[in-house]
């Protein structure tokens, strides 16, 4: 899916613009994706296990996203640089079809400027324009109490946990818990 872009202003004044990312873009995906990845313990990667990842295999990835009808994805980019990212995915089957699932990264440096509630209101309203779609479904890593407040704010709420879903680089597991937001 294409997102039309736009524009708005972060809490610090400096302006900001949303937009679909392309497979121009692939190169500077892949390093914010890796950054973002070394920045916190909360995303599902290690910055080290991108490294068999090709920019060709990233170029096809934000191409697949660019044309799906039943995904989007949205880049923040400020000072001409992607500061985060976005993805809704809708489920398309008879009996889950009412269901997307949404993500979403930001670089350490643009945290608490809006950007995550900015793209939370635009997946909503694509969630919306859809029409079908009944509810939104996310994870989050414990301890993660960022990210929790930001979902907890944009009306999610813990519906489960699977204990020691994740394994840290220390060697101890931490839980996964599953969040909706009903529309």
């Amino acid at each position: 899916m294409i997102y039309d872009e736009t524009e708005f202003q972060l809490k610090d004044g400096r302006n900001a613009r949303l937009r679909s990312p392309t497979e121009e873009d692939g190169e500077e995906m892949l390093r914010f994706v890796i950054r973002a990845s070394g920045e916190t313990d909360y995303l599902m990667k290690y910055p080290e296990e991108y490294a068999d990842f090709t920019l060709e295999q990233e170029k096809a990835f934000l191409n697949e996203a660019y044309r799906s009808e039943n995904a989007m994805m949205i880049a923040c980019v400020v000072d001409g640089k992607i500061a985060g990212n976005c993805q809704i995915s809708f489920r398309t089957g008879k009996k889950d079809g009412h269901r997307a699932s949404v993500a979403i990264a930001l670089l350490q440096e643009f945290w608490g400027l809006g950007i995550g509630t900015k793209m939370f209101e635009e997946m909503l309203r694509a969630a919306g324009e859809r029409g079908d779609v009944r509810q939104l479904e996310l994870d989050f890593v414990e301890g993660n109490s960022r990210a929790r407040g930001l979902y907890e704010k944009m009306g999610f709420r813990i519906t489960g946990v699977i204990p020691d879903a994740i394994r840290m680089k220390d060697g101890s597991f931490v839980n996964e818990y599953m969040m909706v937001k009903k529309l």
